[in-house]
């Protein structure tokens, strides 16, 4: 019993600090742009204009946050009000982070400069194409997981809100994705950044698969 109460929380609390790099980062960026920080060639695009990443990185703290306690069965057995209440909160915030993201993707110019230990400075087109993607495809997901339960489907609505969830936790991956690339100065380029970036991503939905095939086999037995 108390094994399997462990259990229960043990996935929201790792989830959780999958989150915390992105989380802090995130913080960081707010800080300077409440505090009207120095404007510099990194941050030009955002204290220039702060709505769509201010929007961004509350919506992903929140739905990172809110979205991991749903990966725990209890919790939602124990409170099914605060279940379907926090579900409600998610699909708006999923959206507003998958969008608010394609957004900074197609009109946040890239910074210009030349300092090799600031990664954005290799993002390319095709990692541009991936995040426009990431987000467009998290956005359909989050859709048709509110498809699904407006149709009482209730796993076809867990599995379609597992995947976007993945998708949204992809910072947090590519926080060790991208550990080679820190660690090894020759890799830095853009089809290194760019693979890192896609490496995270992909473990994500991978992972995302085998949670929904579990599930599925579970409910099967």
């Amino acid at each position: 019993m108390i094994t399997t109460k462990k259990s229960n929380w043990l996935v929201p609390f790792a989830l959780i600090v999958l989150s915390i790099v992105p989380m802090l980062a995130g913080a960081v960026r707010l800080f300077q742009i409440c505090n009207a920080a120095p404007v510099t060639s990194e941050n030009l695009r955002f204290m220039t204009a702060p709505l769509p990443v201010v929007m961004h990185i509350i919506s992903s703290v929140i739905y990172s946050i809110l979205g991991a306690f749903q990966f725990s069965d209890s919790f939602r057995q124990n409170k099914p009000l605060w279940h379907r209440t926090s579900g409600k909160w998610l699909i708006p915030l999923g959206l507003i982070s998958a969008l608010s993201g394609i957004w900074m993707t197609l009109f946040y110019a890239r910074p210009a400069m030349d300092d090799e230990l600031i990664v954005a400075n290799f993002d390319d087109h095709y990692l541009y194409a991936m995040r426009i993607m990431v987000g467009l495809t998290m956005t359909c997901f989050i859709c048709l997981g509110l498809a699904a339960i407006r149709k009482r489907d209730i796993f076809r609505h867990c599995a379609w809100m597992i995947r976007a969830y993945a998708l949204a936790l992809g910072a947090g991956t590519q926080v060790f994705t991208h550990i080679p690339w820190f660690v090894f100065t020759d890799l830095h380029s853009d089809l290194s950044r760019t693979i890192c970036m896609g490496a995270g991503w992909a473990i994500n939905a991978l992972v995302a698969e085998w949670v929904i095939s579990h599930k599925k086999r579970f409910a099967n037995a």
